[in-house]
C-alpha cells in the first residue's frame, strides 16, 4: 500500500517522542556558486547519523506488542541496519541486521553498537534478500526493508515535513535516490503542503537504476552499482518507481568526481561532516544549475556516517 500524506504526519508524531529535530542550515557562498539559494536540512545530526533513522523507528512503533515481541530484521549496507538497531533498542525489542561483504566499517561498528546481530552476506542484493527472508522464517521477525515497507517511507518523509514547516514554502526540493524510500517520503510530504513544488533526485551514474528505469518506462533491475555513494547502491523498489512515475520526479545524474567535490565543498563552506550519499544533491543543483536558478530550494543532507580515515579526497 502507498503512503499517502496523512501517514507522514502520523508518523512525525509516532517518532517525535525519539526522533531529533534536525537543524535547517544556508550557506551564502554555496548560494552563490549555485545560482539560487538552498535550505540544506542536516540529516547527519539525525539519530542514528542519518534520516535512516526516521523510517525505521516509525516502523519499530507501529508495530503490534505481538510481533513487536519477535524482533525486527532487515539487510542494510549500513545506515538503516544502526538506525533499525537504535530503533529497536527505542522498544527494547530484538534486531537482526543482514550484512553485505565490503560495507563500511564504521557503519558496521555502529550496527554492532546499538545491539543488533549481525548476519554477513555475500555483496549483491539476492544474496541480502535471501539471508534476511532467512532470519525473519528462523526467528519470527518482522521484515522491515530499507525501503519499500510503506511505513519506513512515511517516516523519511518526516525530514521534509520538518524543513517546509521551519523554511516555508520551496520551488524546489531534491533528496538522494538509492532505494527510492527518502526521495518518495519526501514528495508525499512535500506535495501534502504545498502541491506546486518540483521533486528532484539526485543519482550517482554508477547507480543509476531509477534514471534508467524512468527514461524506460519500466523498472531496471540489472545495473551493477559502481560509486562512492555506499548508501545509493540499492536497486530500487517497485512502489518506489510507481511513486516516483506518479509524481513526474525528474533523476539528476551526477559523477563520483562531481560528488566528492560537492562533499569537501560542504566540509570546508559549512563546517559540517557529510558522507559521499547525501553530497550527491549540492553535486546535482551545481551540475544541473539550469533547473534551480533563482529558485528556493530545500536540499536533504541525508547522512553523516563517512570513515573519517578514509575521506575520498585524500586516496
Amino acid at each position: 500500500m502507498k503512503p499517502a500524506f496523512a501517514d507522514v504526519e502520523s508518523a512525525a508524531a509516532r517518532i517525535a517522542p525519539h526522533a531529533q529535530v534536525t537543524p535547517v542550515l544556508r550557506s551564502r557562498s554555496l548560494d552563490e556558486m549555485a545560482g539560487c539559494t538552498i535550505a540544506f536540512k542536516c540529516e547527519n545530526f539525525q539519530r542514528a547519523g542519518a534520516f535512516k533513522f526516521r523510517g525505521a523507528c516509525n516502523a519499530v512503533w507501529a508495530l503490534s506488542d505481538d510481533s513487536a515481541r519477535r524482533g525486527v530484521v532487515t539487510h542494510s549496507s549500513g545506515n538503516h541496519g544502526a538506525a533499525l538497531a537504535l530503533a529497536a533498542r527505542t522498544r527494547g525489542i530484538a534486531a537482526h541486521v543482514v550484512v553485505p561483504e565490503g560495507a563500511v566499517a564504521a557503519k558496521v561498528a555502529a550496527i554492532r553498537t546499538y545491539g543488533a546481530t549481525l548476519h554477513v552476506c555475500a555483496p549483491t542484493l539476492a544474496a541480502r534478500d535471501e539471508a534476511a527472508a532467512r532470519v525473519a522464517r528462523e526467528t519470527g521477525a518482522t521484515l522491515v526493508h530499507p525501503f519499500t515497507d510503506s511505513n519506513v517511507i512515511a517516516g523519511q518523509g518526516t525530514a521534509t515535513l520538518e524543513l517546509l514547516r521551519e523554511a516555508g514554502e520551496l520551488d524546489a526540493v531534491i533528496a538522494p535516490v538509492g532505494g527510492g524510500g527518502l526521495v518518495c517520503g519526501s514528495t508525499i510530504a512535500a506535495k501534502g503542503i504545498f502541491p506546486q513544488t518540483r521533486i528532484f533526485a539526485a543519482e550517482p551514474e554508477g547507480a543509476a537504476d531509477a534514471y534508467a528505469s524512468l527514461r524506460r518506462g519500466e523498472r531496471v533491475t540489472d545495473i551493477v552499482p559502481d560509486t562512492i555513494c555506499d548508501g545509493l547502491r540499492a536497486t530500487f523498489g517497485q512502489i518506489n518507481f510507481d511513486l516516483m512515475r506518479e509524481y513526474a520526479i525528474e533523476v539528476l545524474p551526477v559523477s563520483d568526481a562531481q560528488t566528492i567535490a560537492a562533499m569537501r565543498l560542504i566540509f570546508e563552506r559549512m563546517k559540517i561532516v557529510i558522507e559521499p550519499s547525501s553530497a550527491v544533491v549540492l553535486a546535482a543543483i551545481l551540475r544541473h544549475r539550469e533547473r534551480f536558478a533563482g529558485l528556493r530550494v530545500g536540499a536533504i543532507v541525508s547522512g553523516g556516517n563517512v570513515d573519517l580515515d578514509r575521506l575520498p579526497w585524500l586516496s
